[in-house]
C-alpha cells in the first residue's frame, strides 16, 4: 500500500468497539460520494485489549495503555495510513505519546471539537458530558479556559458514568437516551452549549433533544476524517 494511492486514514479504535463501528457509519454518511471509489480509505484497528483509561486514570490500579495505543499506531503508519485519528475522548490523554511515536498526523479531536464551540459562540460556557477521567485531566478544561471560555461540569457525574457503562454493556435503547437528555437537561440552564465528549454518549445521541446547542466531539472528528481522506464532505 503507497500513500501515492492518495490519503489513507488509520483509526485507533475498539474504545469501545461499538463507538469506532458509529464513527465508520458516521464517516460514510457523512461522504457525498456517488460511487465506492469516493470514499475515504480506512484502515481500522478495533481492539478492545486496550488497557483500560479509566482503570488507569482514575482507579490507579491499571496498566498504561499508552504501549498499546503506540504499537497500534505504528502498525497503522506501516500498513500506510497517512493520517490517524482516535475516537476515544480520554484516550487523547496520550495523544503526545502517540504523535512522537509516528511520523505522520494525528487528528487532535478535542482540539478541534473546543475550535468548533468557540468558532459558533465566543466566550461560551461550555457543559461538558465526558467521563470522570477527562475532567480529571482536565483535557478539555485547558483547551476551554485557553480561549476566554469557562467549562461547567454536570452536577450528577455519577450518573454521566453509569450511562457510559451502560452504553458500553450493550445497553442503547430507549433508557438510556433518556437519561442523556435529562442530563443535558440539567446543564441547560446553566450553559450556552454541551459537548458530548464520550464517544459512548455519541453512540446514543441520534435523537438528542435539547434547548441549548450540542456539539458531539465524534461528529467534528467526523468531518476532520472525511476532509483529511480527500472525499468531498456532504
Amino acid at each position: 500500500m503507497s500513500a501515492a494511492r492518495g490519503p489513507v486514514v488509520g483509526i485507533i479504535g475498539g474504545m469501545g468497539p461499538e463507538a469506532t463501528v458509529e464513527l465508520q457509519r458516521r464517516i460514510v454518511a457523512r461522504t457525498a460520494a456517488a460511487d465506492d471509489h469516493e470514499h475515504v480509505h480506512l484502515l481500522i484497528e478495533s481492539n478492545p485489549r486496550i488497557p483500560s483509561r479509566i482503570a488507569h486514570l482514575i482507579a490507579k490500579n491499571g496498566p498504561d495503555p499508552t504501549p498499546e495505543l503506540v504499537r497500534i499506531a505504528r502498525n497503522l503508519e506501516s500498513a500506510g495510513a497517512t493520517v490517524l485519528a482516535m475516537p476515544c475522548n480520554t484516550a487523547h490523554n496520550y495523544a503526545g505519546a502517540v504523535r512522537a511515536a509516528v511520523g505522520i498526523p494525528l487528528l487532535d479531536m478535542v482540539e478541534m471539537t473546543v475550535t468548533e464551540v468557540f468558532r459558533t459562540a465566543p466566550g461560551a460556557r461550555v457543559g461538558l458530558l465526558a467521563s470522570t477521567a477527562v475532567l480529571l485531566t482536565g483535557l478539555y478544561e485547558r483547551s476551554v479556559t485557553a480561549r476566554d471560555g469557562t467549562l461547567v461540569s454536570p452536577s450528577r457525574q455519577d450518573d454521566v458514568m453509569a450511562l457510559i457503562r451502560a452504553v458500553k454493556g450493550g445497553d442503547t435503547g430507549p433508557a438510556p437516551r433518556q437519561a442523556l437528555d435529562g442530563l443535558v437537561g440539567d446543564l441547560a440552564d446553566r450553559v450556552d452549549v454541551v459537548v458530548l465528549a464520550c464517544t459512548e454518549l455519541s453512540v446514543i445521541a441520534s435523537a438528542l433533544r435539547s434547548p441549548v446547542p450540542v456539539i458531539d466531539a465524534l461528529d467534528v472528528l467526523t468531518q476532520a476524517i472525511v476532509t483529511a481522506g480527500g472525499a468531498v464532505p456532504r
